[in-house]
This record gives C-alpha cells, sequence and structure tokens, in this order.
C-alpha cells in the first residue's frame, strides 16, 4: 500500500501566483508576452508519480481504497487538464469520455440538470414575490387605508421594503449554523417551507400590521435561500460552464418576475380579493423546491468540509458524466481545500467572518462580491422590479394597461437574460457588466428625461417612457442582472463560502429594502425625473467600482480562484488603468487594429499553450 500522504506541498499566499510569463515572439511581429501572472496548478509542483502516490494515498485514507487507482489516473488528468490523450494509464473508455467533455461542454448526467434547474425553481420565489407586491401596490394601500401622502408613504415603502431588509440583517446571517447542522440541501428545504407559507399569510392578512408580519418572516427565508442555493450550485457545477449553470439563477428570478407578472393579470377581475390572490400566489415556486430536493444529492464541497469524503465523492459521481471526471474534479477540490485550512485563521463563526475583511486574498474577492451586489441596486432595476405598475399608472395608463406594460417588462426580463447563458463563460463577468453599466445610465436617464413631456397625444407622452425602461431592462439582462449572485457565490474560498455569500446577500437585499423604502417618498419629494437621473447617476459609480474591484473569473476553477484575488488589488488597479484603458479606448473608441495587451492573470495551461504556438519553427 502506498505511503499516506493527504497533504500536497504547501505554499504561501504570496507565491499564489506565479512570476511574469516569459518573453514570447519573434521578428515578425507577434505579441510579446501572454500574461503577467499565470495561475499555476498545484499538481504541478510534485512529479507524475509523487502526484499518483499522493492520490492514492488519499483514496485509501478516506475509506475509497476501491477507488485508488480511480484516483492515480484522475490526479494524472487534473495535473494537465488539456493533456489526458497523452496519459498513458488511462484506458480507452476513459479517454473518450474526457474527450467528449471536451468536445462538448454541455454534456453532463441528468441529476446534473435536475439539481440545477430545481435551484433555478427557487430562485423564482423572489422574483414572484417582488411582482406580486408589485401588483398589490395598487390596491392594499386602499384595503388599509394607507393611500394618502407622508406617512402613509412610508407604511407603503415599509411593508415592501421589510422582506429585503429582514433578508439581508438576518436571514443571511443565519445561513452558516443552518449549512452547518443541516446542510446545503437540509437548509434550502427549511428556507422552501417558510416561503411556502408566508406568501400565504401575506394574502390572509386582514390589517397593514399582519401583513407587515408575514412578509418580515417572508424576508428571514429568502436571505437565507438566497446566500445558500447559488452557493449550492456552484458547487456542483463543472468549472468549464459554472458561469452559464449558476446563471439560472437569474434567468429564474426574472422567469419568477414573468410568472408574478402573468399571475397578476391574471386575477386583476377578481375585486377586492386580487392584491391577496397576487401575494399569495408567490407559494407556488417555493413548494416545488422544497418537494424537489429531497431527490438531489448533498453538495460534494459541502460533505469534504464535513470529512466527509466517501459520501462527498459519491455525490461527486452523481453529478459527472463518468468516474474518471468525478474523480479529477473531486481530487483537484480536495488538494486546495488542504491548502485552504493551513492559511484558515479561526474555524468560529466569528472568525470566519472576520477574515473576509481581514485575509488579503479574502477580502479582494469580497470587494468583487460587494461591488456588484450593490451595483444591482444602483443601478435601479428594482425600482422598475418593486413599483413599475404605480409608474405605469402614474404616467397615464390605467391600472389594467399599467399591468399588462410591467407584464411585458417581465417578458423582455426573460427573454434577453437568455443569451447570456452563452456569453457569461465566453465573454466573461467583468465584461458583461462594464458594458451593461454605461448602457443603463443612458437609458435610465431617457426614460426620466421622457417624463417631462407634457403636451402631444396620450401615445407620444406614455410611448417613450415605456420604450427607454424596456431598453433599460435588456442592458440589465445582458450584464448586471445575471453576473451578481453568480460572481458571489463562487469568488470566496470554501471556508469562508457561507460567510461570504451572507454579507454579500446582506449588502443586496439591504440596499433593495432601502431603496424600496425610499421610492415612493423620493418620488413625492425629487419627482420621477430627479428619481430616475439620481439612480442614473449611480450607474456611473457603480462602473468605476466593477473597473477597480471586479477580477475576471470565467473558467476557472473555485479553487484556482484562489491565486486570481491573491493579486494585490494596487497592482491590479494600476495596470487595468494604465494597460487596459488605454488599449480600450484605442481599440474600441478610435478603432485603431493595436495588439492586445497582455493580460495580467491567466490560466498556467492556457499559457503554455499560446507560448508553444507563438514559438516560430525553422524551416517553415
Amino acid at each position: 500500500m502506498a505511503a499516506e500522504n493527504t497533504t500536497p506541498p504547501s505554499y504561501d499566499e504570496k507565491d499564489d501566483i506565479k512570476a511574469p510569463a516569459p518573453e514570447l515572439g519573434d521578428a515578425s511581429g507577434r505579441r510579446k508576452s501572454v500574461a503577467l501572472n499565470i495561475v499555476e496548478n498545484p499538481l504541478k509542483r510534485t512529479t507524475p508519480q509523487q502526484t499518483v502516490l499522493d492520490a492514492q494515498a488519499f483514496a485509501e485514507a478516506h475509506d475509497m481504497s476501491e477507488h485508488a487507482a480511480l484516483f492515480g489516473r484522475a490526479a494524472l488528468v487534473a495535473r494537465d487538464p488539456d493533456a489526458f490523450e497523452s496519459i498513458t494509464e488511462l484506458d480507452e473508455e476513459e479517454r473518450q469520455a474526457l474527450s467528449y467533455e471536451h468536445d462538448h461542454k454541455w454534456h453532463g448526467p441528468f441529476m446534473l440538470w435536475y439539481s440545477i434547474s430545481l435551484c433555478a425553481i427557487g430562485a423564482a420565489t423572489q422574483g414572484w414575490d417582488q411582482t406580486g407586491s408589485n401588483g398589490a401596490n395598487l390596491s392594499f394601500p386602499q384595503a388599509f387605508n394607507i393611500n394618502g401622502e407622508g406617512r402613509d408613504e412610508w407604511i407603503v415603502g415599509v411593508i415592501n421594503a421589510i422582506i429585503f431588509l429582514t433578508a439581508g440583517l438576518i436571514g443571511a446571517f443565519i445561513v452558516d449554523p443552518l449549512n452547518h447542522y443541516f446542510g446545503r440541501r437540509g437548509e434550502i428545504f427549511i428556507t422552501a417551507v417558510i416561503l411556502t407559507v408566508t406568501p400565504i399569510g401575506s394574502g390572509l392578512a386582514q390589517s397593514w400590521e399582519g401583513l407587515f408580519a408575514a412578509r418580515f418572516i417572508m424576508g428571514i427565508g429568502i436571505g437565507a435561500k438566497n446566500a445558500t442555493v447559488p452557493i449550492y450550485s456552484a458547487e456542483m457545477a463543472p468549472a468549464r460552464i459554472r458561469g452559464a449553470l449558476v446563471m439560472f439563477w437569474q434567468l429564474w428570478v426574472v422567469a419568477g418576475i414573468f410568472l408574478g407578472f402573468c399571475a397578476n393579470v391574471i386575477v386583476k377581475d377578481t375585486g377586492d380579493i386580487s392584491w391577496r390572490l397576487q401575494l399569495g400566489s408567490a407559494f407556488i415556486p417555493s413548494f416545488i423546491l422544497g418537494v424537489g430536493i429531497f431527490f438531489c444529492p448533498e453538495s460534494p464541497r459541502w460533505l469534504m468540509k464535513h470529512g466527509k469524503h466517501a459520501k462527498a465523492f459519491r455525490s461527486m459521481n452523481k453529478l459527472r458524466a463518468h468516474p474518471i471526471i468525478a474523480a479529477r474534479d473531486f481530487y483537484y477540490s480536495n488538494v486546495i481545500y488542504v491548502e485552504e485550512l493551513k492559511v484558515a485563521r479561526g474555524a468560529g463563526y466569528f472568525a470566519r467572518l472576520w477574515d473576509c475583511f481581514s485575509v488579503p486574498r479574502i477580502r479582494r474577492a469580497n470587494y468583487g462580491a460587494s461591488t456588484v451586489m450593490i451595483g444591482q441596486q444602483m443601478c435601479g432595476i428594482n425600482i422598475i422590479s418593486f413599483y413599475s405598475s404605480s409608474i405605469f399608472e402614474r404616467v397615464g395608463y390605467s391600472a389594467e394597461q399599467a399591468l399588462y406594460a410591467s407584464l411585458g417588462y417581465g417578458a423582455i426580463q426573460v427573454i434577453f437574460t437568455i443569451p447570456t447563458l452563452f456569453l457569461i463563460d465566453t465573454k466573461g463577468r467583468r465584461t458583461l457588466t462594464l458594458i451593461s453599466f454605461p448602457l443603463m445610465c443612458i437609458f435610465l436617464l431617457a426614460a426620466g428625461l421622457s417624463l417631462l413631456k407634457t403636451t402631444g397625444s396620450r401615445g407620444e407622452q406614455i410611448g417613450p417612457v415605456v420604450l427607454f425602461v424596456y431598453l433599460f431592462t435588456i442592458a440589465y439582462s445582458l450584464g448586471e442582472g445575471p453576473v451578481a449572485f453568480q460572481y458571489s457565490a463562487e469568488v470566496f474560498p470554501t471556508i469562508q463560502r457561507e460567510q461570504g455569500m451572507a454579507w454579500a446577500v446582506c449588502i443586496n437585499n439591504t440596499f433593495a429594502g432601502i431603496l424600496s423604502l425610499t421610492f415612493p417618498r423620493m418620488q413625492t419629494v425629487m419627482t420621477p425625473t430627479g428619481a430616475f437621473g439620481f439612480y442614473a447617476g449611480l450607474n456611473l459609480t457603480a462602473w468605476a467600482m466593477v473597473f477597480c474591484f471586479v477580477r475576471e473569473t470565467k473558467q476557472l476553477t473555485l479553487e484556482e480562484l484562489d491565486q486570481v484575488f491573491s493579486l494585490p488589488t494596487k497592482k491590479y488597479i494600476s495596470h487595468e488603468l494604465k494597460v487596459w484603458l488605454p488599449y480600450a479606448f484605442k481599440r474600441h473608441v478610435l478603432r485603431k487594429r493595436i495588439p492586445k495587451p497582455p493580460m495580467i492573470i491567466e490560466k498556467e495551461g492556457k499559457v503554455e499553450k499560446m507560448t508553444e504556438e507563438s514559438i516560430p519553427v525553422k524551416g517553415y
């Protein structure tokens, strides 16, 4: 039996990023460098023979002796994923499985797609509730006699906002104990129960205080769910399509928004109970989530974190198309997790939460996650999600027409989120957000200015407002919208993932609550045009924040991201300002055909491939 060696050689955070790549090129003018810093595969620090022995020892030490040989071969694949054809230890079936995976990136077993899809349905709960209250805003204030100005506006704002305030300030921070004791699946089931009961309670409320209480509890469930479901999805998804699969979260948030608007339209003619049905219908997706989660496997990384390695591998096997792929992904995750344990400063809840602000690598990830989360509120999309029916009614639509206009808003979000499934892992998270914020600024400002037109036909007054709101929604759906939760779920290390995501969800939901609370009064004090202009300006601020703090994560494993965020912020911003910003201006604004500068961070295998392609072959 191989000697036990479950701990790969350690490395220091400062050494996570390799030295600058060697100069490449020739006299023909090929580019001279590929990357300034290289994401290193830690398995390459040892020889292939030692890599096999380490993997076999790992399997034997964790009650997986029957898989020792498999883990040995899988470790060789993980050591150099793109060179699996040259690994003689693989049998033909394994080589074919790896080749098929390489050529068909969307290939995966039923259980992977089922689990991701079910998590996505859970996202619909939040979207559906947003639109339920959107439609209910037209009638519940009258039902509870709170439809005046001043104090009544604040009450309506508080009722709409409370689910986000409790989600951010309470729900997000009970995620860690719930995950610790019940696992990812158990936590999701508990929150699904809460989110099934509370919408029904909202629909049955007999006073605004009762409605407030039901939504208070609902927010706790939403916050806990929002912090766990994206993590669960990210921990199951393969790196090559993780962005697209986890982005099903956003797709189903907007699908929930659309379905909620559909429900609003369907029940609009039910009289005085219409707002009750609009609020109560949000129980449907959470009920499906609660029942369906029992058939999903537990997160392999959660099981590994809790020392249940054999069970974790069985879970990974259900989520991958072949055992060699499952063993490769699982072993590589463990190699990095062992290294994370060496630099973890504490095992307690508050110690791990403090790590998100004190450990440089995690703090940089926190910068990025917090930026995209607060940016989702700064852009102003939720003033449309929460109050579109009220806004459309204010510019001249009837209540029924306002519901149909809001339905169009929901449909646009669904339609234009779908292309991002194919863009997020090719163009990247950072690129999409940098493009979307300026466009949102322009369209939201145009929508606000269109509100000033009070002459002409009714269509001339209303048409431009609806058009620019729809264009604003398209820009959001192709960029910032899908990125926020996806990015936040993947950037934190395994040990601090619950705390990091909890903080990101806290930021997102707390500011959503502030927006929801203040917008009714803001419209009165600043006028709708002033409110729209205010959020248009915040889009430019958000763009600057993304430029400085959001690093690209596309097609990197969750473990390789540790090295991406080990690069100091000052060095990263300096490179972006002095190298990439001038290049982008000259290339895309001045339309100059200039060579692309080196990336500041690049994956090691890709650099090696580029190096080989850049070396000229003599004699040709």
